[in-house]
């Protein structure tokens, strides 16, 4: 089940430290170096169960608070 990613630019004009950053920002959010990470090192299944199940109470308390239904 591998997830093609997108092809991740970065216009570098003058400032290049500027560039580098945009560069680590973008491939955080894409999650490479989390799923480098995942296929490096082994993790049992609970943990990845227990993982995605912390992700998805992240996920829909965040949804909660952008609809306003919490504070």
């Amino acid at each position: 089940m591998s997830r093609k990613k997108p092809n991740i630019e970065v216009q570098v004009t003058s400032n290049v430290d500027r560039a580098l950053r945009q560069l680590k920002k973008k491939i955080e959010r894409e999650g490479i170096v989390r799923d480098m990470k995942r296929l490096v090192y082994f993790e049992p299944e609970t943990q990845k169960r227990r993982k995605r199940l912390v992700r998805a109470i992240k996920q829909n308390l965040m949804r909660m608070v952008s609809q306003k239904l919490i504070k």
